[in-house]
């Protein structure tokens, strides 16, 4: 990748949930709950991320406890759940926090993300988003979601910075 340069600036990660940290799926349990997967790998670059001092923001328009509790024992404090509109709750953080647009980058698979990811310096995507997401991203993840394309962009942005573990 000879672009790795769009990533240098990245202090402030955004991500959705569905079809980014899990891969679309849901197992529809018999008393109605909604049961997803998340990729480990993709938990220990959050991690990382955090400890080094980057902001981790979930946006998502799910609902999910199971999804919340995982999050915060990766030690995200900014889990926005239930956000139809996710431009509004990324303008809500970004004013909180006086985020620039160029430090921030924003990772989403479908149509609901397409609006807040024009608001961002890095709009990027796993590899099997939308046509329309794809198409608005600057770096397309050669990972689907779910299967590890958060670690893939976290990590180029540490190692460009010498953040990541040796």
């Amino acid at each position: 990748m000879n672009n790795l340069h769009i990533f240098k600036n990245i202090r402030t990660f955004v991500f959705d949930v569905d079809g980014v940290l899990t891969d679309c799926s849901v197992l529809v349990m018999e008393d109605g709950q909604l049961l997803r997967t998340m990729n480990v790998r993709d938990g220990f670059a959050i991690k990382m991320a955090i400890r080094e001092g980057y902001r981790v923001i979930i946006i998502t328009a799910g609902r999910s406890a199971g999804v919340e509790i995982r999050l915060r024992a990766l030690g995200v404090t900014d889990i926005l759940l239930g956000r139809e509109d996710k431009s509004v709750a990324l303008a809500e953080m970004m004013k909180q926090y006086a985020l620039t647009a160029e430090e921030t980058l924003y990772m989403g698979d479908d149509f609901p993300d397409k609006a807040a990811m024009h608001m961002v310096g890095l709009p990027v995507c796993p590899q099997d988003a939308t046509p329309e997401i794809r198409a608005v991203s600057r770096y397309v993840s050669p990972i689907s979601g779910g299967r590890g394309c958060v670690r893939d962009v976290i990590e180029k942005v540490m190692r460009l910075n010498g953040h990541w573990p040796q």
